[in-house]
C-alpha cells in the first residue's frame, strides 16, 4: 500500500467513525422518567392453591430508568428497569395490593418525532392478597411484554405504553403514561 492509499484510507476510517454519533438517534443516552396508568388485576391464584376470580382495578405509578445506545438511525435500541406500584386493587372484599421490579430490551422505530416500540423482559414482583382479614403473601418472577408510542421533543419524550405482566399468580396489565427526560 503506497502512501496516498494510506492516507485516504486512514482518513475515511476516521471520518466513518466520527460520523457515528452525528447520525445516532437524538435521544439516545440515559433517560429517566415517571409515569402513572391503570392498573388491571384479574383470576389470582395464590402460591399454586385454587385460583379464584377477580376483577380489580386501581391508579398505579411507575419510574424509569434506561439506555438507548442510538447505534442505528431510525431505529432505537434500548435497556429499560422500572419499578411499578400496581396500587390496591378491590373486588367483592378481596384486596390485590402489588408491585414489581421489572427489565425490559426495548426495540423502536423512529418516525420523526413519533415513534413506535416493543419491549420484552422480566419482572420480579411481590404481592399480597386480603380476603376478610385473612392475609396472603407470594411472590415470583414472570415474563413481561409492553407495546407503545411516544413523542420526542428536544430531551423530552411523553410516552403511552400498555404492559402484560404475565405473573403465574394473576393477570397483571397496565395501561400508562409516562414523561421521561434524556441526558
Amino acid at each position: 500500500m503506497n502512501s496516498v492509499q494510506l492516507i485516504a484510507t486512514s482518513t475515511l476510517l476516521t471520518a466513518a467513525l466520527a460520523s457515528g454519533p452525528a447520525f445516532a438517534g437524538a435521544d439516545s443516552g440515559f433517560y429517566l422518567g415517571a409515569g402513572v396508568g391503570q392498573a388491571s388485576v384479574g383470576d389470582i391464584n395464590i402460591d399454586g392453591g385454587e385460583g379464584f376470580s377477580f376483577d380489580g382495578d386501581d391508579t398505579g405509578y411507575k419510574a424509569i430508568v434506561g439506555f438507548n445506545f442510538g447505534w442505528i438511525p431510525l431505529i432505537d435500541l434500548a435497556v429499560e428497569g422500572s419499578y411499578v406500584d400496581f396500587g390496591k386493587a378491590d373486588d367483592a372484599g378481596i384486596n390485590v395490593d402489588a408491585d414489581a421490579l421489572a427489565a425490559f430490551g426495548v426495540v423502536g422505530v423512529n418516525l420523526g418525532p413519533i415513534g413506535i416500540f416493543g419491549k420484552v423482559g422480566a419482572v420480579n414482583w411481590d404481592a399480597k392478597v386480603s380476603v376478610e382479614g385473612v392475609s396472603a403473601d407470594d411472590d415470583g418472577t414472570d415474563p413481561a411484554y409492553g407495546i407503545g408510542a411516544r413523542f420526542q421533543l428536544g430531551s423530552f419524550q411523553i410516552r403511552a405504553e400498555y404492559e402484560l405482566f404475565d405473573i403465574d399468580a394473576a393477570d397483571v396489565d397496565f395501561l400508562s403514561a409516562s414523561l421521561l427526560y434524556t441526558f
